[in-house]
């Protein structure tokens, strides 16, 4: 996915101060406030620019702003900071009114207390110490979900945990009226990857549409000779592409069929808006082979997938692509498909039928064609490669009825103990925290699915604040989880929600 599509979001600075200072103290907090912003944008460690608005001092002022962000279609949120004592009664109307996510910065202009020269003056200008405090006491006291930063402005721990909010804000903000196809219905008889998708669309913002099979395949069948000729040059580009699959091999034209459906996906996606889609073996009729090479591809490029009708994960997905750009490492939709049970360590094997985006592959992908099984169709063409090794995390929403779920479990990556020579399939091998058997007994009981979103570059942290956005249930296996307070969590979560305090 594209950096670009960061450099038309904004977000907004919004520092509290109050009128009882006078004109001075006021310039001087106007002051300040511009070189943190202008600091903020020229550290290059944000992915999205922070712009200052005017100091406000009043509730009018308060909700004029917040009434401000909510019309400005490039505002993604609010970073809010109390340079001053900024009474929090005055913020009440117009933190009720936003619609935008925002996040406290507990910060204040210097770093240091100037021993020798600090005098009341510099206190009653540098209050955040307990001005944030004023702060942070509506935000508790409204029960409003938001990411409270401490540190200088200028520390890199501080950057970091900024840039991971923006991320999950843009994320956030890209969900807001996202389309999502869903060509066929749910693989029968499958409970998790079904839904309600009103509530859904009234939870996370995103819509998700059904459209027949046929109606993705007038588009497929309408594609050019040349725009397939074109994409198999880019394919013998990118790939190490299979002899049979080469002009003048026995099996070249299926490559074409598949390189004419990744056009037709790809053309239905651009034309109708959509930032994702899922597909099923189950319902392929007119297509020539289940789409794999296109869903990979097309997964690289930032759309969400999931596979079976998971339009979920599909949207999950999308949302870890927006919050991924620019990061090394990858993020790909993915199952947990089978176990490795060892002396030397239990492990998972993450893999598909043929959907692992390439974004995760530690070398350049081969291009293969083989038997699904499956499906009834011609055999598919699919991208086969290792994941990449190292910290990753897998990520699930799952719907409880009255509520969503966001789980996460915090995973190690690591090489195959052997090749994988008969295994036509993109993989990855794992260790889950905070161990095998812990770790898979607590992603049961949490009710996590058997679809997720897979990176090597989100954190858990990404995920947390993307959830407090969304407004869901987040629940973390992590390094220090232990399987006994998985289980207290969840029972306290029910009750949470159960008695409405989520709300």
């Amino acid at each position: 996915m594209n950096t670009d599509i960061f450099t038309p979001l904004e977000v907004w600075f919004v520092v509290g101060s109050q009128h009882l200072y006078g004109p001075e103290t006021l310039e001087q907090v106007a002051a300040d406030s511009q070189k943190i912003a202008d600091g903020l944008n020229a550290s290059g460690k944000l992915p999205v620019k922070v712009v200052l608005q005017p100091t406000v001092k009043s509730p009018e002022e308060v909700y004029n702003v917040c009434q401000a962000a909510n019309a400005a279609p490039n505002c993604i949120g609010l970073v809010c900071w109390m340079h001053t004592f900024s009474p929090a009664k005055m913020w009440i109307a117009g933190l009720s009114a936003l619609q935008k996510p925002f996040a406290q910065l507990h910060t204040q202009f210097n770093a240091e207390i100037p021993w020798s020269t600090i005098d009341m003056d510099f206190m009653n200008l540098n209050q955040t110490a307990h001005g944030g405090r004023e702060f942070g006491f509506i935000g508790t006291r409204m029960k409003l979900g938001r990411k409270v930063i401490v540190g200088h402005w200028q520390d890199a721990d501080v950057l970091a945990r900024l840039d991971v909010w923006m991320r999950a804000a843009a994320a956030w903000h890209d969900a807001q009226g996202a389309k999502f196809a869903r060509f066929g219905d749910n693989m029968r008889e499958v409970a998790v990857t079904e839904g309600n998708k009103v509530s859904a669309q009234m939870q996370f913002g995103y819509s998700v549409n059904g459209y027949g099979v046929g109606d993705l395949v007038a588009v497929v069948n309408g594609v050019a000779e040349s725009d397939v000729s074109e994409l198999i040059a880019v394919y013998m580009d990118s790939y190490n592409v299979a002899p049979e699959l080469q002009t003048g091999g026995n099996r070249h034209q299926s490559l074409r069929d598949a390189a004419r459906i990744e056009l037709g996906i790809r053309t239905f996606l651009e034309d109708g808006g959509f930032k994702g889609y899922t597909d099923t073996f189950e319902d392929l009729h007119g297509l020539k082979q289940l789409p794999g090479v296109a869903s990979q591809r097309l997964m690289a490029d930032g759309y969400g997938f999931g596979a079976e009708g998971d339009w979920k994960t599909a949207a999950l997905l999308r949302a870890m692509k927006v919050m991924s750009v620019g990061l090394e490492g990858g993020t790909s939709f993915m199952e947990d498909y089978t176990y490795h049970f060892s002396p030397k360590g239990n492990k998972v094997l993450g893999a598909h039928m043929l959907e692992i985006c390439p974004s995760i592959a530690a070398a350049k992908p081969s291009l293969e064609i083989h038997p699904l099984g499956i499906g009834g169709k011609e055999d598919p063409v699919r991208l086969v490669f290792d994941s990449q090794t190292g910290p990753a995390i897998n990520a699930t929403v799952i719907d409880l009825g009255a509520r969503y779920r966001l789980l996460v479990n915090t995973v190690d990556v690591v090489p195959t103990d052997e090749p994988l020579p008969k295994l036509p399939v993109a993989r990855a091998l794992w260790t889950p925290h905070p161990n095998f058997q812990e770790g898979v007994a607590a992603w049961i009981l949490a009710g996590g699915a058997h679809h997720t979103g897979y990176s090597l570059c989100l954190t858990a942290e990404h995920m947390e604040d993307f959830a407090t956005m969304a407004g869901v249930e987040y629940l973390l296996i992590g390094e220090n989880s232990t399987l006994a307070d998985i289980k207290k969590e969840l029972k306290w979560n029910d009750v949470y929600y159960h008695l409405g305090l989520g709300n």
